[in-house]
């Protein structure tokens, strides 16, 4: 199989500072890909590397063979869920249009067959029965199935995913969470899903790079989410236990917890 993300011999530092270095990684073909990791440590640099915005300070970045570059159609990107302005005018469907066609001016040329693809857009993320609803109406998990359709508008070869469920309740953690997938094996995308929180994508998840102060770990979850694996990277001892269906993180260095996303994850949840 045919990587279509491969990074070479990889670093990244800010001055002094060093997220990580050395890092060959190989994303394949519909792998649904995890990066987890305080707040601070790469994560969501990571993804602006694969977005064309944040050049490498060593080492390479390739996309199917060719270099990474801004604004490149095989790559679909989902956002971080922020809540739109209850007055925001847009309806469902043009938030979705955005995506299709957005990168175009002036009048919209070929609107039957736009419409179609906004319509197959709508259907596949479960939002046709909203399509026409002003987006400043919807909940925060309906507006991020919109995102979704719009990051699938291209067909993307990789879909990049920056804390999506942030925000969301449980139910639209899990309905996100499977629609990414979906993608995932249904399209042969490679999904990379950057998280504080990998128990509502664990059954979807392949591999995870583990990144924290400076160092890194790549493999499946059961190889990286160790208690012998975690207290390596960071340094001191981190308690792993799985309770109940989920995975549960304990003892992550208060240097770490400063700067992380999730200010509960040294009494609980993974970070």
């Amino acid at each position: 199989m045919t990587p279509v993300v491969s990074l070479r011999g990889a670093s990244l530092k800010f001055g002094t500072r060093t997220l990580w270095e050395n890092l060959n990684l190989d994303i394949n073909p519909g792998e649904f890909f995890a990066v987890l990791g305080p707040n601070g440590s790469g994560k969501t640099t990571f993804l602006k590397v694969l977005l064309g915005l944040q050049e490498l300070t060593t080492g390479t970045a390739v996309l199917a063979g060719q270099p990474i570059v801004r604004g490149n159609p095989r790559i679909g990107y989902i956002p971080q869920q922020e809540s739109l302005d209850p007055d925001t005018p847009l309806r469902a469907r043009d938030l979705v249009g955005l995506g299709v066609d957005g990168h175009r001016w002036g009048i919209r040329l070929g609107g039957a067959k736009v419409n179609r693809k906004i319509d197959g857009l709508l259907e596949q993320v479960g939002a046709l029965d909203y399509a026409k609803v002003p987006v400043g109406q919807l909940s925060g998990g309906e507006q991020q199935r919109l995102r979704v359709a719009q990051a699938l508008a291209t067909d993307p070869s990789v879909l990049l995913c920056d804390e999506p469920l942030l925000s969301l309740d449980l139910q639209h953690q899990q309905a996100v969470s499977a629609l990414i997938n979906e993608q995932c094996h249904e399209q042969n995308s490679a999904v990379v899903f950057v998280t504080h929180e990998i128990n509502p994508i664990m059954d979807y998840v392949d591999r995870v790079l583990y990144l924290a102060g400076g160092r890194f770990q790549v493999g499946t979850p059961a190889e990286v989410m160790t208690t012998e694996v975690l207290s390596k990277l960071y340094g001191s001892r981190v308690e792993v236990v799985h309770a109940n269906g989920r995975m549960i993180v304990a003892g992550i260095p208060e240097a770490a917890t400063h700067h992380h996303e999730d200010a509960h994850a040294v009494a609980g949840e993974v970070g």
